[in-house]
């Protein structure tokens, strides 16, 4: 374990080093940019660890795995708050449970999606499973595709109209993943200047999650407030069945 949290903390330090360098190439300040570990397939362990380490905003992509996994961390660090996202596809059928351990989903793409995620936030608020609203930000194809996840651009003013309307949500900003194959500047640009227009209607609306292990300084300089990175701090995923 202590070989583990030795590893974890030098590849936190690194991270944090490249994020401190592309903020000081765009001439940002980096406390704007929140680092949030992606640890989908890695165990509770590595969770705590990282919370120890200060790092306390985690990411999950499967309702399946975070929920097992969110209980564990709760056991292995009680005195640590660990700020849990959701960051995978979202099946409308995984809100209830979703919205019992995710203070922000980050992967709203639909209509549908944001009435099921608003009467899952409601009631459970209404049962004391979660203290208030569940943070949204509605994620942006950047590829003309939806196959990935993501509402495309025209429509995404509209989406966070409906979220922002939604009382069981809060509307926090717009996430995006940048297109396999092509270099990442102009879908990033893209994305910031949706955000732009989107938050003349919504002014609270402004984090701008964009930028993964790969790509994190690319996504810096177009204005990310928020990276998310799973390789760069924990290595390379672990095989799995699941």
């Amino acid at each position: 374990m202590d070989d583990r949290r030795d590893e974890l903390a030098a590849s936190v330090a690194r991270v944090r080093d490249r994020i401190g360098a592309a903020c000081a190439a765009a001439g940002r300040d980096p406390t704007g940019v929140r680092l949030l570990a992606v640890t989908k397939t890695f165990p509770a362990t590595d969770v705590a660890l990282l919370a120890d380490l200060g790092l306390r905003d985690v990411a999950e992509a499967r309702d399946q795995e975070a929920v097992p996994k969110v209980a564990e961390v709760a056991a292995l660090a009680p005195a640590v708050p660990v700020r849990w996202h959701m960051v995978g596809r979202l099946q409308r059928n995984k809100a209830r449970s979703v919205a019992r351990w995710a203070m922000q989903v980050q992967s709203v793409d639909s209509v549908r999606l944001v009435d099921a995620l608003d009467r899952a936030a409601r009631a459970a608020q209404q049962a004391g499973e979660r203290d208030g609203a569940v943070g949204v930000l509605v994620q942006a194809s950047l590829d003309e595709h939806t196959v990935r996840g993501g509402c495309l651009l025209p429509e995404l003013e509209a989406l966070a109209d409906w979220v922002a309307a939604a009382p069981g949500l809060r509307l926090e900003g717009v996430m995006g993943v940048a297109p396999l194959g092509v270099a990442p500047e102009a879908s990033f640009a893209e994305l910031a200047a949706a955000a732009q227009r989107l938050r003349r209607a919504h002014p609270s609306a402004v984090e701008l999650s964009a930028g993964m292990s790969g790509d994190l300084e690319q996504a810096i300089a177009h204005g990310s407030t928020c990276v998310r990175v799973g390789t760069a701090l924990l290595g390379d995923r672990p095989l799995t069945s699941r």
